[in-house]
């Protein structure tokens, strides 16, 4: 298949221009679900003045705010300007981070096929056809909804894949951790860890579990009613993918979170021991909604980074097909497809399909041209030189980059 070529510098002027016109589409009738970031932010710097909710007690006595406290103390660095500008700067600055992570997942996918004789123009063109269907979905949660939370969540697993392909162990395990201190969802990504070298797990985990103490245990140290809020619920929406599996109750039935968890978790090992952890975070966004009693239209943008690293990392095909699919699908159905049971059949469906796909079905390995397998033959004609996707994508003169996981080899 022949495509124009596109340079570095276009590529990202598109996606630039791509972001700043959702924005200024969705931007004036955004930050639908601000506010829950804005009295977090005043509540966690509050400390123990004030009525006493704030500061170590916050979750006590306001369970409904389910952020982490990462997302509150960023929240509250915007909480100084009048309401609605801080809201807009918040947007802003969210929806550039969208485009830093379409950027790190090209630095990602770049770093991870060094030495395999990938063409960059056409893992260029890849990056730009998922960015443009990943974009729609980022202002989706950051700017509609306002979901810092989210967006944090996400940006700190993109800088935790980006981690993973230079094999630090450190970094991987300290961005893991401020994605779960961001939001607890982001559990689900941890088996990104595992598609380091086996001796570097114990270092990324001391690091991910250390963070995550220091920024969780205050809280339920200084104040056992913390826990209360694992118990908030929520109503199952007749659009979930939940009342297909037969799931009728009105709430969060009490197994749900822990089946998430455990179910993102499960998946995402398997995803590594297949030797496909680019799809780890894809699997963990797709135990999310598959077992989530609500349907909120940003829930999908985790799946959507989830096809982009997929599409990006995981295969070599020109176009990123999983990423389109999942828009259409999941984000266009709610526009398209009336019947509320109908569109949890659509959900379930994507994610059993997108599941099966992504850990059965036979992938070109790294530095394997026809399927096979292990070795890695010289670059073909057509294929043309491999360049940089970005700056500091090439390692430094003699630096060895790191081959991945024996899995994936």
């Amino acid at each position: 298949m022949r495509v124009p070529a596109i340079s570095q510098r276009m590529h990202l002027v598109l996606l630039t221009a791509w972001t700043v016109l959702w924005f200024v589409v969705v931007e004036p009738n955004g930050g639908f679900s601000w506010h829950y970031l804005r009295t977090g932010g005043e509540l966690i710097y509050q400390g123990a003045s004030g009525d006493g909710t704030g500061g170590l007690n916050l979750y006590a006595h306001h369970p409904e705010l389910q952020m982490g406290p990462v997302s509150f103390l960023v929240a509250g660095l915007f909480n100084p300007f009048p309401e609605h500008t801080g809201q807009f700067l918040a947007a802003a600055l969210m929806s550039l981070l969208g485009l830093v992570i379409v950027v790190l997942a090209g630095r990602s996918a770049a770093w991870h096929f060094l030495g395999t004789g990938t063409n960059h123009q056409r893992l260029r063109q890849r990056v730009l056809i998922a960015g443009l269907a990943f974009i729609p979905m980022w202002i989706e949660v950051s700017v509609r909804f306002g979901h810092l939370d989210d967006v944090l969540a996400l940006f700190f697993t993109a800088l935790a894949v980006r981690s993973v392909t230079r094999g630090n162990a450190a970094l991987t395990g300290v961005f893991l951790a401020l994605a779960m201190d961001s939001k607890p969802t982001a559990l689900a990504f941890v088996p990104l860890l595992l598609a380091l070298p086996r001796e570097k797990w114990l270092r990324a985990g001391l690091w991910m579990a250390a963070l995550v103490a220091v920024a969780w245990l205050p809280f339920f140290v200084g104040d056992m009613n913390s826990f209360s809020a694992a118990k908030f619920a929520i109503p199952n929406h007749p659009a979930s993918a939940l009342r297909w599996l037969g799931v009728a109750d009105p709430e969060t039935p009490g197994w749900d979170r822990p089946a998430q968890f455990a179910l993102g978790l499960l998946l995402g090992c398997l995803a590594v021991w297949r030797g496909r952890w680019a799809a780890v975070v894809l699997l963990g966004a797709n135990a999310r909604i598959v077992l989530d009693p609500s349907v909120y239209t940003y829930y999908t943008a985790s799946v959507l980074l989830g096809t982009l690293l997929w599409d990006v990392i995981g295969q070599r095909r020109l176009v990123p097909w999983w990423s389109w699919l999942a828009l259409l699908i999941l984000y266009g159905s709610v526009f398209v497809v009336p019947d509320d049971s109908a569109r949890g059949l659509i959900r379930l469906a994507f994610v059993a399909v997108s599941t099966a796909y992504v850990l059965l079905w036979p992938v070109r390995e790294r530095g394997d041209r026809r399927g096979s397998g292990r070795r890695r033959p010289p670059a073909r004609k057509d294929e043309g030189p491999a360049e940089p996707y970005a700056p500091g994508a090439v390692p430094a003169p003699g630096a060895t980059p790191w081959a991945g996981p024996p899995a994936a080899r």
